[in-house]
């Protein structure tokens, strides 16, 4: 497993069942490019793949012959270019894998408990759009030699509308929270250098009122504050913010890319069980 073609990067997306999910994007990111990447998913509690999940993506044409539910367990001696958690529990229990060269986390809904007509035909359009943004991004830095570098039933914040977007509308902010939403978690030098901003107090101010707002939530590690979206957002919110970066990816590849050349960026003490 760890010896990969030396052609294709590797992939692995992490949930905690391994049913629904990360099979979801197993099978997509196989069939929009399964020439470039080796494709694996695995869950931190595995269990029995979804039947509406195969019936999903059948139903859309892809292909799930491949498809098995499996321990992390089974790849704690690979490496992986990326490591790509998909829910926020997954995200907690392994929030740094040892074979990761990048990882990024990602929080969708699971279908299994999501509200609304046909979960899982939703969940799986998120995701394809998802792995959209990611391809573009990451097939881009690729080529030009950069790419080395919950559940809905859980309590959900109550924020007014006009609070939230009224925090988009500063630049920083805007572009912290595409950022974040695509890292998962970022700290504050990290955000200077994506954003070329010399002043640490001035990004740290704009941090302040996201988090005031509940937008964002951070966490102590070392010498080091990292920030991420905040889970218990309302869906509503979170779909916007996931809308907006996947939607205009152009405003941060700029950004993305000097990240992916940053030296010395934080380390991120495993948290992988």
């Amino acid at each position: 497993m760890n010896k990969h073609n030396q052609v294709k990067r590797s992939v692995l997306f992490l949930c905690t069942g391994n049913s629904a999910r990360s099979q979801m994007a197993e099978a997509l990111l196989r069939h929009k490019a399964g020439d470039e990447f080796d494709i694996y998913s695995a869950g931190t509690s595995p269990e029995s793949i979804d039947p509406r999940t195969l019936d999903v993506l059948v139903k859309f044409g892809l292909n799930t012959n491949t498809l098995r539910s499996k321990d992390i367990s089974e790849f704690a001696d690979s490496q992986f270019d990326y490591v790509i958690t998909l829910c926020d529990k997954a995200n907690q229990e392994c929030r740094n894998f040892a074979g990761a060269k990048a990882q990024l986390a990602w929080d969708f809904p699971d279908p299994k408990s999501r509200a609304g007509n046909n979960p899982f035909a939703t969940t799986l359009n998120e995701l394809n759009n998802r792995l959209s943004m990611f391809l573009m991004v990451e097939t881009t830095q690729q080529s030009t030699s950069l790419s080395d570098n919950v559940s809905t039933l859980e309590q959900v914040l109550t924020i007014d509308p006009v609070s939230f977007y009224k925090c988009l509308t500063d630049d920083i902010r805007l572009k912290t929270l595409m950022l974040t939403n695509y890292y998962g978690e970022l700290c504050v030098c990290e955000l200077m250098t994506a954003l070329q901003e010399d002043s640490q107090p001035k990004v740290s101010r704009n941090l302040a009122v996201l988090k005031k707002a509940g937008i964002i939530t951070d966490r102590k590690n070392g010498q080091w504050v990292f920030y991420r979206i905040n889970p218990q957002l309302p869906l509503w919110i979170k779909t916007v913010i996931a809308q907006t970066t996947e939607n205009n990816i152009d405003l941060i590849t700029t950004h993305i890319e000097r990240l992916a050349n940053m030296h010395n960026r934080p380390d991120k003490t495993s948290f992988c069980n």
